[in-house]
């Protein structure tokens, strides 16, 4: 770990520390929800391995307790947009695992008809709007996002994540300049994994992210995104804050991921020692079972939880290998839309 990861790490608000303790209703709820979005990644790796998935495939590994923590204070007219990192934000968002899956191996079932695969896939019925391959770009298209918000006066607020890497983009600079600038509703969410692609914070990053804002008045704060209560609270403030009408929020998210930058990424470039560390001493879910460990939970309940992910998982997988793949006309829809003026 390099010396400024241990000043990050120093620096870390854990903020659940000063609040009321979990119920257990929200342990489980917790528990459920990111295990899901592991369980499902872990699966993904598998049929990538086997051929089933092609293109690129970006495992969510490690971050669970980043958007777990955030879309547990959503409301429903909120609207969430993401970068390419993307299968564990829709399966937060409630959309079906199955369609996810079925997207992932591009067939007809899946939510962009077999013809997004991993990068891009959508839901207007769960206000997801993608899913971007391009580095930075879904910055600027949820600043939009946050527009509609406050044009359609809704009390929505557009959450709008990206990595590490992507907060160097200058059209990142440009959008925090018109969110302040039009006090609009958008809560920046930068997932700090520590790498961007393959080069790490410290050598690419000048700076801590959520201090980035602060030339235009866009308060800031970081959190320890291996910490789902932490992150739940710290995102509760913030977006009482952007829905209070204040204008824009930074959180960066402190978090890690275990895998490679994709699957065809075998991350040399960090030591195991490394990985170890954080999967030993900080993951999102083995912490969230001490405190589980601690409360009045019987462990069958935890046992009922781990069959109905595993359930849901295996079914997901099922029908992804079993749905058709497009067909060739495909190749021509969705591609023009003719507008009568």
């Amino acid at each position: 770990m390099t010396s400024k990861h241990k000043k990050n790490k120093a620096a870390l608000k854990t903020v659940s520390n000063s609040t009321p303790e979990p119920t257990p209703e929200e342990l489980k709820t917790f528990y459920r929800d990111m295990l899901l979005i592991r369980r499902f990644e872990e699966k993904a790796g598998q049929l990538y391995g086997m051929g089933m998935i092609g293109g690129f495939c970006h495992l969510y590994i490690g971050q669970e307790a980043v958007v777990t923590g955030v879309q547990s204070v959503q409301e429903e007219q909120d609207s969430v947009i993401t970068a390419y990192r993307d299968h564990g934000h829709m399966l937060a968002c409630g959309m079906d695992a199955k369609g996810v899956m079925a997207e992932l191996t591009g067939r007809k079932g899946g939510y962009s008809l077999g013809k997004g695969g991993s990068m891009h896939m959508f839901s207007r019925e769960k206000n997801f709007y993608g899913g971007h391959g391009i580095v930075g770009a879904q910055v600027a298209i949820g600043t939009g996002l946050a527009f509609a918000h406050k044009y359609k006066d809704d009390n929505g607020i557009a959450v709008t994540y990206m990595g590490d890497g992507a907060a160097n983009q200058g059209q990142v600079a440009e959008s925090y300049n018109m969110a302040a600038l039009w006090k609009l509703p958008v809560l920046y969410v930068i997932e700090n994994n520590r790498y961007g692609m393959g080069t790490s914070t410290a050598r690419h990053a000048a700076g801590d992210l959520y201090r980035r804002g602060e030339g235009y008045g866009i308060p800031g704060e970081q959190v320890d995104g291996m910490d789902v209560f932490a992150v739940r609270n710290a995102a509760r403030q913030a977006a009482d804050y952007v829905r209070g009408g204040n204008g824009p929020y930074i959180l960066e998210m402190m978090t890690y991921r275990y895998r490679g930058h994709s699957m065809s990424d075998p991350a040399k470039y960090r030591s195991k020692e490394e990985v170890s560390e954080f999967k030993d001493h900080h993951d999102p879910i083995l912490t969230l079972k001490a405190l589980i460990e601690k409360a009045d939970i019987k462990e069958d309940d935890l046992k009922k939880i781990d069959k109905e992910i595993k359930d849901i998982v295996a079914e997901a997988a099922q029908y992804a290998q079993e749905s058709p793949e497009p067909d060739e006309s495909e190749l021509w829809t969705d591609v023009l839309k003719e507008v009568k003026g």
